[in-house]
């Protein structure tokens, strides 16, 4: 497997969104210097700071108005409480952030320390982008205190970031359609047939018809029982619990091209030719992809946390429950725990600097209340995720126990250096099966081809 491969950024690959463009060869310890380097900077940088030496830090990290402001009101109570460190922000909007990362990144100018969506911080790790943490987080951090660190670990048991907020796939339920169709709630018992059998009698076409009804018009629906859109928050979590999946352990091999998976794309195309599922074309009725739910255009969708900020702007009477379970009782959820990483390219004195405000932002309590109040993530520190701080929110979901519950069975998204690149493969397939350009067995075998050359693109070179 090649390591410490740069960020490449081709002026095609500058009008992809969010695509690292592509790397070059260099030497194998390319990760191995930055491991070497956090060591070294652990003590000689940790004298720096305690002598009070002034030093300042880039900071970057994505977000919306509201979340900008309470980081930098929290980057504020960090540089209070830490005079000798002074800290400059770089945030952006999600999409925007990431283009300009990934070009910094390639510059050698991306921020001391930048918070990584979940599924890229092995891209980051692979090609020599990021420190070696596991030495700080050994002295500084009790592992068993937190949700998500065991994601950022690799096969060698380094670790290459700390979770900043964990988000994880449960069930949304819109209450009042339930209540309307006469429908009960879902339960911890549901299995993905349950699923299916409820989002029947909660789809309604444009004459109010449910698709038991004579004259049911599927190609007309203006309440949908299920919608679906992504492999995060869609098909990944089918494909687990009906025992598939798309890489194997190693990361390295694709295994879509499996009974498992064509018995879970049997399941999803039967509900979308149906009409009872959101499929590619309905989709683009709408403002958004995510926008079906909290317009009340669907039942029952399958989201992360972040999506009760948007039910809860739209004024949803909703709840969540656990996913459903298997053909064979086997249950997943996707799971990201979005992380602070550390650049391997930042001076010993910056890269302590930086240590300083993830471990702050870990080990504070008043930190995580005060994030876990904004709802945009699962405090990672479990003592709060467990505490009425989270769990009995002013706001709803009433369940919010579902989503620590969801954490044993969660599984992350199959992430390696290149899953941006896997996923758009992927799910290039997945549509055509979708919308019945091709056969399930024949969109299976094409995304298990195009997949294992992206991954041998990259880990066979």
């Amino acid at each position: 497997m090649k390591r410490g491969k740069k960020f490449m950024m081709l002026a095609a690959a500058a009008a992809m969104t969010l695509a690292a463009a592509g790397c070059g060869s260099e030497s194998k310890d390319g990760n191995g210097a930055a491991s070497s380097a956090a060591s070294s900077a652990t003590g000689a940088a940790s004298a720096s700071a305690g002598s009070g030496e002034k030093v300042e830090i880039l900071l970057g990290y994505y977000s919306d108005e509201k979340s900008d402001s309470k980081m930098k009101e929290l980057i504020g109570q960090f540089t209070a409480a830490h005079p000798n460190i002074s800290v400059k922000t770089q945030s952006a909007p999600y999409g925007q952030f990431y283009q300009k990362l990934d070009t910094q990144i390639a510059a050698g100018t991306a921020p001391d320390v930048w918070l990584s969506d979940g599924v890229y911080v092995m891209k980051y790790a692979e090609r020599g982008a990021v420190r070696d943490l596991t030495d700080w987080i050994a002295k500084d951090l009790k592992a068993d205190d937190y949700y998500g660190l065991a994601y950022n670990k690799d096969a060698e048991g380094r670790y290459w970031g700390v979770p900043q907020g964990i988000q994880v796939g449960v069930l949304f339920y819109n209450k009042d359609l339930f209540d309307k169709a006469g429908a009960a709630y879902p339960t911890d018992d549901w299995t993905w047939d349950d699923l299916k059998n409820a989002a029947a009698k909660l789809t309604v076409d444009a004459k109010g018809k449910t698709e038991g009804e004579s004259g049911f018009d599927k190609n007309n629906v203006n309440q949908f029982g299920l919608t679906f859109f992504s492999i995060t928050e869609g098909w990944f979590s089918v494909l687990k619990s009906y025992g598939g999946g798309v890489l194997d352990e190693t990361g390295t091999k694709s295994i879509i091209d499996s009974e498992p998976n064509k018995k879970a794309f049997e399941w999803m195309v039967d509900g979308m030719n149906r009409g009872i599922i959101t499929d590619p074309v309905d989709l683009k009725s709408f403002q958004s992809n995510t926008a079906v739910f909290p317009s009340g255009s669907a039942a029952m969708r399958i989201g992360l946390y972040a999506r009760v900020l948007a039910a809860n702007e739209a004024g949803l009477n909703y709840d969540v429950a656990l996913l459903p379970k298997g053909p064979d009782g086997k249950r997943s959820a996707p799971v990201i725990a979005n992380s602070w990483v550390v650049n391997a390219k930042s001076g010993d004195a910056k890269a302590q600097a930086a240590w300083e405000w993830v471990k702050y932002w870990a080990t504070q309590d008043d930190v995580q209340k005060q994030w876990a109040e904004l709802g945009e993530a699962i405090p990672v520190k479990k003592s709060i995720a467990e505490s009425d701080v989270f769990l009995k929110g002013e706001q709803k979901p009433a369940n919010r126990q579902a989503f620590l519950d969801s954490l044993i069975f969660a599984q992350t998204l199959d992430v390696n250096a290149v899953w941006e690149e896997w996923v758009g493969k992927f799910n290039e397939n997945a549509q055509r099966a979708f919308l019945g350009d091709q056969s399930i067995d024949e969109a299976l075998k094409s995304a298990n081809a195009d997949v294992q050359k992206v991954l041998n693109d990259f880990y066979k070179k």
